[in-house]
This record gives structure tokens, sequence and C-alpha cells, in this order.
């Protein structure tokens, strides 16, 4: 990579979990990332909800992931759509389709936002952003990439 990072505005606000997405955030605290799984028929979803997407059931359990995956979609913001991205743009938010097949959105920490590709390969990093909110970000894993193309 070309040594470039990712650097989250220091004023960007910083998530306000729900009650359902709580074991979420505090497994990021852990260095582990889970997803909801519905205890009646087993679908993995993110983010997390009260209810399941797939069969409507409102019982869950958390399921840890490897942090693989690869990027599914990405957008990259050039208007800083808050105050705070201010002199932070071109930003890129990406989509990644974990190896277990939930989707998650962040940001990617060492690719330059003109770089991004779909089917790029990535893993998950756990950033401290400050004192008690650790935040999942991604890097390029080096894993060879997917099948998936622009």
């Amino acid at each position: 990579m070309s040594g470039w990072r990712f650097e989250r505005p220091p004023n960007l606000p910083l998530p306000q979990p729900t009650e359902e997405a709580q074991p979420f955030f505090d497994a990021l605290k852990e260095r582990r990332l889970v997803v909801q799984c519905c205890s009646n028929c087993g679908a993995l979803q993110h983010p997390p909800r009260a209810m399941c997407g797939s069969c409507q059931a409102m019982t869950f359990h958390w399921e840890e992931m490897s942090g693989k995956g690869c990027v599914y979609s990405y957008v990259v913001t050039h208007q800083a759509v808050h105050p705070a991205l201010a002199g932070h743009t071109p930003l890129a938010t990406v989509e990644v389709e974990l190896a277990e097949g939930p989707h998650i959105t962040s940001n990617l920490v060492d690719v330059l936002p003109e770089a991004v590709k779909i089917g790029m390969a990535v893993e998950v990093v756990f950033e401290r952003v400050v004192a008690g909110v650790v935040l999942a970000l991604f890097r390029h894993s080096g894993a060879a990439d997917s099948a998936i193309s622009n």
C-alpha cells in the first residue's frame, strides 16, 4: 500500500448503540467481531435488530465472526456531509461481505479512496477512538481478492 492511513475525524459523532446493538459494541471493546444469530432459524443479521429478518423470531444469541471478507460495495464521498468531515474528504465508506455472509458498513484504514475495488480482500482491525469506544474498521488483507468484480 501507499503508506496512507485513514484517520477518523476527531469531531465525528460516536455511535449511539441501541439496546439491540449494545452487545455488538461491547464485543468490539474485547476485540471481537460478533453478529446477531437468530435462535429460531439460525439466520445471521447485521445491523442488530429486535426481530429476525428471516423468520420474525425475537430471540438471538451472538456469533463471533472471523473478521475476514471482501468489499461488496463502496461509495467515495467528496463533499463534507457533516461539519466534522470538512477537510477529511474524499472518504471511502465500504460495505464488507464477511466470510460468514453478513454485511457490515465501515471504512478501510490503509487503502486510498480511489484505490478501493469491489472484491478486495479485507480483514477487521479494532481501533480505539476514545476511552471506552472501539470500532471495527478494515484493512486490505493481501489475500486473493474475490471473484466479485466492478
